[in-house]
């Protein structure tokens, strides 16, 4: 089996893609050769069925699809918002972005939370995969085995704090076990309480609605994202993880965070999923020097 990464900042890292794309396909040395990957999702920063962060994200779509056509990637709208209602279906940007996205030749996907918004995507749009949002806060593992059960996705993204529930996880069948895809990185805090509001605040800020912000409840919050941070969280999934414990049990796809955080990081998570110790230099050199990036 091969590990499938899905990738964060379809559109807000656009421009890190295009200068590391040409390294992961003409460098397969560089790369650990058991993962693949399996998907680049995001949406544009002002993406009304958008739900996952506001505010990031605005390179050309047109280019875009472009760049994932030309490597062969699945690209994946994030058009996770749970609060959706009818009239909010209309809207013209996001029925654009369904429109290029699904001439493609590569089969592309949608991630969501809304049962309507998947309905009307089915009708109008039916080129899509559907992958069952994160944003569900799917905690409970019977819900998560009905999430699974559910025929309109290929891929369901259970809560983080599911990541290491072994001996259920590997008492599902091979079919469930083929739409699992585990967030690997999650760095909120594992006992929260407040997830859903979260992102439920995001939804509200999505669809332009005055609301109050939603401060993050974590007794570490004022840190922001770390890495070192994530790589201590109860729910972490490594790639010692995922070779010797994940894919053995027959799990193969794996999602990367890192919307909302610079290109930077992102690059830091491309090479330690990805990229073999020995050539992590070069790959960083090789984007480094490309893009003239200043550090400070």
């Amino acid at each position: 089996m091969k590990a499938y990464y899905h990738l964060p900042g379809l559109f807000e890292f656009y421009e890190l893609y295009k200068i590391w794309l040409p390294i992961y396909r003409n460098h397969p040395e560089y790369f650990y050769n058991w993962c693949e990957i399996g998907s680049i999702y995001g949406a544009p920063d002002d993406a009304l069925w958008g739900g996952g962060r506001v505010g990031f994200g605005d390179a050309s779509p047109a280019k875009v699809a472009a760049l994932m056509e030309e490597y062969g990637i699945s690209a994946r709208l994030t058009f996770s918002n749970s609060l959706l209602e009818p009239e909010h279906l209309s809207d013209t940007k996001c029925n654009r972005l369904c429109a290029l996205f699904e001439k493609s030749s590569v089969d592309n996907g949608i991630i969501l939370h809304s049962d309507l918004l998947m309905e009307y995507i089915r009708d109008h749009y039916s080129g899509f995969y559907f992958v069952s949002s994160t944003t569900k806060v799917l905690r409970k593992f019977e819900e998560l085995v009905e999430e699974l059960n559910r025929p309109e996705f290929r891929y369901v993204v259970p809560d983080f704090r599911l990541n290491k529930e072994l001996e259920q996880l590997g008492q599902l069948d091979n079919q469930q076990k083929e739409k699992v895809e585990f967030l690997c990185n999650e760095c909120c805090w594992f006992d929260c309480y407040d997830r859903k509001a979260c992102y439920e605040n995001v939804s509200r800020k999505s669809l332009g609605e005055d609301c109050a912000e939603h401060y993050c409840v974590s007794p570490t919050a004022q840190r922001g994202y770390r890495f070192s941070d994530a790589m201590t969280n109860p729910g972490f999934i490594g790639i010692d993880d995922i070779l010797n414990t994940y894919l053995p049990l027959g799990f193969s796809n794996f999602k990367i965070e890192g919307r909302g955080l610079g290109s930077a990081m992102v690059l830091e998570f491309l090479l330690y999923y990805l990229t073999k110790p020995e050539y992590q230099i070069h790959v960083r050199e090789a984007v480094y020097l490309d893009s003239m990036l200043d550090l400070f």
